[in-house]
């Protein structure tokens, strides 16, 4: 049984398509990543499914088989929400930041406060659980956002871009909270993300841009999609390059905008690059050639980088060959 059924799920306001056609599923225990630039759809997207918009018809949406459209307040009783914005009160202490939290769900005495220890324990606060939010670090008042998520015991947990605002240390931790969440209490995690390197903790990936699903996978079977290396070239001639690579090649290359660059895929990259260099003397500067990333990725599906500009190569540990 899927988790979350999205069914030709669309959203206009004022005349402007926010989402256009959309559906997936999501199985049970997944991490289900959402990733897009600015105006792709995933904040309408998650508002939808934490339930503070409802699916304009024909569209549905079902969580736990409950209909987003008629069932709201059951479906939220099985919600856990972190939205993107901070609301901690930073003049209470973190225990009372959850008590609180607890309250408005209707629990209270013994069972509250129980939840509230284990809670604390799992985000690694007990020890500060009586200090002020307003002096923790950006990372710890995630944690605390995190805890309060949990307490009414979700069975799926939506986090609006998580990591907004987090070093890359607390952005590690913070995705080793989710993972044992999922782990040990069987929570299916929905993540909206503009970060690659977040993308990459997901175990499936929906690529979202102006409304459109154009791809939902792993992160590993999406960069299989890609089918070679990917080859990065510099060159103060970018066109004439371009058109010399069509014609001696037959290779289409992308243009790498405000680099002087050009981009594509090919198989065996590596043994590619010596024809390259010899074919095209004095006319490339340098070459790169790596793996594919889940940015090569998005490239590949939505022609634009995240910026919506067309982006460069992001190899993995890339190789860089300056021609002479």
């Amino acid at each position: 049984m899927a988790i979350v059924e999205i069914s030709h799920l669309s959203h206009v306001y004022d005349r402007q398509r926010a989402l256009d056609d959309v559906s997936l599923s999501v199985e049970p225990g997944a991490v289900q990543g959402f990733l897009g630039p600015n105006g792709s759809g995933k904040t309408t997207l998650f508002r939808i499914l934490s339930t503070l918009i409802s699916p304009q018809p024909p569209g549905e949406v079902k969580i736990l088989e409950m209909d987003l459209g008629t069932e709201q307040r059951r479906v939220r009783l099985s919600l856990g929400v972190v939205f993107q914005s901070p609301s901690l009160d930073r003049q209470l202490t973190a225990r009372e930041n959850l008590r609180q939290q607890g309250h408005l769900y209707g629990l209270g005495g013994a069972d509250l406060e129980s939840r509230i220890d284990l809670l604390l324990e799992r985000v690694g606060l007990r020890d500060r659980q009586r200090e002020y939010v307003g002096a923790f670090s950006g990372g710890m008042r995630r944690r605390v956002e995190l805890a309060k998520g949990l307490l009414n015991r979700p069975r799926v947990l939506l986090l609006d871009e998580p990591s907004t605002g987090l070093d890359p240390t607390a952005r590690i931790d913070l995705w080793r909270y989710l993972r044992d969440i999922r782990d040990h209490d069987g929570v299916t995690i929905l993540v909206t993300t503009h970060l690659m390197d977040e993308a990459e903790h997901c175990s499936r990936l929906a690529i979202l841009d102006r409304g459109k699903l154009l791809a939902n996978d792993t992160p590993a079977a999406l960069k299989d999609r890609i089918g070679g290396d990917v080859i990065a070239l510099t060159t103060a001639r970018p066109d004439e390059l371009r058109e010399q690579l069509r014609a001696r090649f037959s290779i289409e290359a992308e243009p790498i905008e405000h680099q002087r660059g050009l981009r594509f895929e090919r198989p065996r990259g590596h043994e590619f690059i010596p024809q390259l260099i010899e074919a095209f003397p004095g006319l490339i500067d340098s070459v790169s050639v790596g793996k594919p990333t889940l940015e090569d990725v998005f490239i590949q599906v939505t022609g634009h980088g995240l910026d919506g500009e067309i982006a460069g190569a992001g190899a993995d540990t890339p190789v860089t060959v300056r021609a002479s």
